[in-house]
C-alpha cells in the first residue's frame, strides 16, 4: 500500500462510484444505501483516507479552527480553562491553537496577528497584564472576526464574557479572614488596570467597610507581570513585613501570587498562621500538600472555558449577526483550611 493520501476522486474510481456518491457516502449521508456507504467507508479506512481540510476550508469560507490568547500555560487556573474549551472544541469538530501573551501587550498582538493570518473563525482571549488598548482586536472584531473574552476581559469590545465571581469571592476571603479575628489584611494582586484586579479588590473594600474598618493602602501590593515574576512576589511581601505594623493576613489575589506567596514567606521564615494567614485565588490541585494546607477561593475554570467555547461556536455558525451579548459570572468557593485559622 502506497503511503500516498488518496482522494474522493481515487476511491470513486476504485469503486466505480460517482464522486458525489463516495462525498455523501464519507458524510454518513442518509441519501446513500448503507451496503454502498460501508463499501465506501471500508476502502476510505483500508487506504488510510483524510480528507482535504485546506480544500473544504476554501469552499466553506470555514476553517474549523479557534484562536486563543492567555497569559502563560503553565498556570494551574488556565490549564484547566484549556481543558474546558477543549471539551467542547472536540465534540464539535473545531481544532484549537493557543498563543501565550507571557504578560507582554506586544507579544499578544503578535500572538492574535499569527491567529488572524491563519483565518481562525474566532477568537477567545484574556488580556496580558499589559493590555489597555484593544485596537488589534478591535480591527479583527469589526471585520467580522468573533472574539470572546474570559477570564481578563474588557467593556471596549461588544461580545460575550465568561468570568469567575471575582468581588464575591475577594468579599468572602476578606469576611473569613475578618471573622477568625485579623485585622491588618493585605492584598497583593495584580496590575491595576486588569478587570479581575479591580473586581477582587472592590469585594475587599465592601469587606473591610461592612467591618468599618479603613482601607490602609500600604496593605494594597501590585506585581506588573500578574505574579509570574518570583521577585516581585517576594518584593510585596518584603514591602508589607517591612511597615511598622505589618500585616496579620494576606489575601493573594492570583493562582501565581498565591503559590508565589507560600514560598517566600517560607523562605523568609515567617509561619502560616501563627504570624500571618494566607488565603490564595488558586486552583491548585493539591492544596493539602503544602506544609500548611492553603485555604483558596476555588474559581470555576473549567466550567469558565467550556462556556466561552461554547459561546464563540455560537457566534461563529450564527446564521445573522449577533446584537445581544452576555457577561457571564460563575460562582467561587471558599474552601477553608489550616492557612487562614487563627490560633485561638
Amino acid at each position: 500500500m502506497t503511503s500516498k493520501s488518496i482522494t474522493i476522486k481515487d476511491i470513486a474510481k476504485a469503486l466505480d462510484l460517482s464522486y458525489s456518491t463516495v462525498s455523501r457516502a464519507l458524510k454518513d449521508s442518509y441519501r446513500i444505501s448503507a451496503p454502498v456507504k460501508k463499501k465506501v467507508q471500508d476502502y476510505a479506512a483500508l487506504h488510510n483516507y483524510r480528507p482535504n481540510l485546506m480544500a473544504q476550508s476554501l469552499r466553506s469560507n470555514k476553517s474549523r479552527s479557534i484562536g486563543i490568547s492567555l497569559c502563560s500555560i503553565p498556570n494551574n487556573f488556565f490549564a484547566e480553562v484549556i481543558s474546558g474549551m477543549e471539551s467542547v472544541a472536540y465534540d464539535k469538530d473545531y481544532k484549537i491553537f493557543i498563543t501565550q501573551s507571557f504578560e507582554s501587550f506586544e507579544r499578544e498582538v503578535k500572538n492574535i496577528e499569527h491567529l488572524a493570518w491563519y483565518a481562525v473563525d474566532g477568537l477567545l482571549v484574556s488580556l496580558s497584564t499589559e493590555t489597555t488598548d484593544l485596537s488589534h482586536l478591535k480591527k479583527l472584531h469589526e471585520s467580522g472576526t468573533p472574539v470572546v473574552f474570559f477570564d481578563r476581559i474588557s467593556d471596549q469590545l461588544q461580545t460575550h464574557a465568561v468570568i469567575a465571581a471575582n468581588k464575591q469571592g475577594a468579599y468572602d476571603a476578606t469576611m473569613h479572614l475578618l471573622q477568625q479575628g485579623f485585622q491588618r489584611i493585605a492584598q497583593i494582586t495584580s496590575t491595576p488596570d486588569l478587570s479581575i484586579t479591580k473586581e477582587r479588590l472592590e469585594g475587599y473594600y465592601e469587606a473591610l467597610a461592612a467591618n468599618r474598618i479603613a482601607v490602609n493602602k500600604d496593605y494594597i501590593k501590585y506585581c506588573m507581570h500578574g505574579g509570574m515574576i518570583y521577585e516581585e512576589v517576594e518584593q510585596a511581601i518584603s514591602e508589607l513585613f517591612s511597615l511598622a505594623e505589618p500585616p496579620d493576613a494576606i489575601i493573594a489575589a492570583s493562582d501565581r501570587i498565591s503559590i508565589h506567596s507560600v514560598s517566600v514567606l517560607n523562605k523568609k521564615g515567617i509561619l502560616i498562621p501563627q504570624q500571618v494567614a494566607l488565603v490564595g485565588f488558586s486552583n491548585f490541585s493539591a492544596p493539602e500538600i503544602i506544609s500548611t494546607a492553603l485555604t483558596t477561593v476555588k474559581q470555576p475554570a473549567f466550567e469558565m472555558g467550556k462556556k466561552a467555547m461554547e459561546l464563540l461556536i455560537q457566534l461563529i455558525e450564527a446564521k445573522r449577526p449577533v446584537k445581544n451579548f452576555e457577561k457571564i459570572i460563575l460562582p467561587t468557593e471558599l474552601q477553608v483550611r489550616a492557612s487562614s485559622i487563627k490560633n485561638k
